[in-house]
Formats: structure tokens, C-alpha cells, sequence
């Protein structure tokens, strides 16, 4: 039996190795995570985009499980929204003037996930966060723009700039966690 198994390629539960293990659970997590922090939310009254926990999130997910499993813990979190489950900040929809920022965050976590390949490296770590940061913001105004018909200069006056300082807070406790929860997931 055990050579049919070989020869068919079939694998059993115990073959899943603790680290894949410790990567899907932490694909949920973040994916869970991610949708708690869509709920952490202020709206500011001169723009259509709040404020909420979601990058900081980002940030880490990509830095601890890496570029796939940062990316793939993002992709979880939009299906779950394409399937109605309320995880986006304030109920908005996958069409809003948020959209932008909802694609940004998988691309932001493959750059956070390269930059973090070699372990918690505080330059690197710290520069694909920076990266990271610009790609969300980048996707972010083209939504902006796209959705709501503003001007590339209004969308970077309603989409970047009032929240340039707390992203900053956020990105720097992201790579404090990260300093701790990059082992966790990556052996190394």
C-alpha cells in the first residue's frame, strides 16, 4: 500500500510539515487581522477614504509569512469580502473609492515579503516597508481617481497626505512586531 501511495504521489496529513502549518495558520491570522482593523476606522470629513489599522497590518503579514503566504493572507481577506462577509472598512464595497488601496495591499505585502526574505534585517525590512507604503498609496490615488473623478493632484491631497503621519506610526510598529514574528513563521 505504501508503494502505491509513493508511486501515486498521494500525501497524508502527517507529511504537512509544522512550518506549512505554522504559514496557512498564519495566512488566516493575518487575513483575520486585516478585517479587524477595517473595523478600527476614522472618518476625516474632507476625504472618501478613513483611517484604519489595515496598513499597519499589511505591513506585518507580508514581513512574517513572507511574499506568498503575506499575499495570499491579503487575497483570503478580499474573497471573503466578494463574499459578503462585512471586513471592509465601514462596509464599503470592492467598487468604492477604496478599491485602490484594497488591491495595493496584496502587491504591498510581496514587496514587504522580498524585502524580509533574509530574515528581520532592519534596513531592508525597514526600506520594503517604506516600498511597500508608496505601492499602496500609488494604487490608492489611481482609485481615487478612477472612482471618484478627482484630480491626480486632489487624490494625492485626499488619498496620501492626511494620513502620512499616522502610516508612519503604523509602519514603525509593524517593524518593531516584525522583529519578533518573523521567526515565528520563517525558520531560520
Amino acid at each position: 500500500m505504501s508503494k502505491v501511495r509513493e508511486h501515486l504521489g498521494v500525501i497524508g496529513v502527517a507529511s504537512i510539515s509544522p512550518a506549512a502549518i505554522r504559514l496557512g495558520v498564519g495566512v488566516v491570522v493575518f487575513a483575520m487581522a486585516t478585517a479587524i482593523a477595517a473595523q478600527v476606522r476614522i472618518h476625516l470629513p474632507f476625504t472618501p477614504v478613513p483611517v484604519t489599522l489595515q496598513t499597519g497590518v499589511v505591513l506585518l503579514a507580508g514581513a512574517t509569512l513572507g511574499v506568498a503566504g503575506g499575499a495570499v493572507s491579503q487575497m483570503l481577506w478580499i474573497c471573503t469580502a466578494l463574499l459578503g462577509a462585512p471586513v471592509l472598512a465601514g462596509g464599503a464595497g470592492l467598487a468604492g473609492p477604496t478599491v485602490g488601496y484594497i488591491v495595493g495591499f496584496v502587491a504591498a505585502a510581496v514587496v514587504v515579503g522580498l524585502a524580509a526574505r533574509g530574515g528581520f534585517r532592519i534596513g531592508h525590512v525597514a526600506l520594503g516597508m517604506l516600498g511597500a507604503t508608496a505601492v499602496i498609496y500609488g494604487c490608492g490615488v489611481a482609485g481615487l481617481v478612477v472612482t471618484t473623478g478627482l484630480s491626480w493632484p486632489a487624490a494625492v491631497g485626499q488619498g496620501v497626505l492626511p494620513f502620512l503621519p499616522g502610516d508612519v506610526l503604523k509602519l514603525a510598529g509593524a517593524l518593531g512586531l516584525s522583529r519578533l514574528t518573523i521567526p515565528l513563521v520563517r525558520p531560520r
